[in-house]
């Protein structure tokens, strides 16, 4: 069974994102799993997520996401050669300038259990700052790059890149128009993004 299984087919109680929401910002986290946990607050952003069991499931995944948005003659913003390789047999087209793109497509370092957001990094915006980046987002990203804090997230950061730790660091939380965490200095201010999560099992 896999990892989101539980969460989405399980007859056990789960908790829900009004749970959350109802829990002041202070108070003790809920003790639940940071698979369930991560997905309440994601969607409680604003983010759409598509969970996938294999690569053929992220592929009609992402022509849907084209077909509902009409991007099909959009050229996807993709900094990442890799991500572009890997995405190759898919027919999109890609492009390496804002001013031509209405859509970014990237990989990401961690999702934050914590709260719902994408960790990333120059690894994926070079040296661009979110408000630079096109409004609508793509983020393929895989279960094995769950983690539970922003803090757990940038010690693995730390330990992956060893003294070769990237620049830009920051995380994506905003997916909907809001004057909320304005002063956020993580997201360099509000940068709402249209998000969609294209999220694989890997384990």
């Amino acid at each position: 069974m896999g990892l989101f299984d539980k969460l989405f087919r399980s007859g056990k109680k789960k908790v829900s994102s009004e749970d959350i929401e109802t829990r002041g910002m202070h108070m003790p986290d809920l003790n639940i799993p940071i698979d369930e946990k991560f997905t309440i607050h994601f969607r409680k952003n604003g983010g759409k997520f598509l969970y996938c069991d294999s690569f053929s499931e992220i592929s009609n995944a992402l022509k849907n996401i084209i077909h509902e948005n009409n991007w099909q003659n959009h050229p996807f913003y993709v900094l990442d050669d890799s991500l572009e390789k890997k995405f190759s047999k898919e027919n999109l087209l890609f492009t390496k300038s804002t001013k031509n793109s209405e859509v970014f497509f990237t990989t990401c370092e961690y999702l934050i259990a914590q709260n719902g957001s994408i960790l990333v990094c120059s690894n994926q915006l070079k040296e661009k700052k979110l408000n630079e980046l096109p409004d609508n987002v793509i983020v393929f990203a895989t279960t094995s790059q769950l983690v539970a804090s922003i803090g757990e997230g940038l010690k693995e950061i730390k330990r992956k890149y060893d003294h070769q730790i990237p620049a830009n660091i920051t995380t994506i939380r905003h997916f909907q128009p809001s004057n909320e965490h304005s002063d956020d200095f993580l997201t360099y201010g509000t940068s709402s993004k249209n998000l969609y999560l294209l999220f694989l099992e890997d384990l």
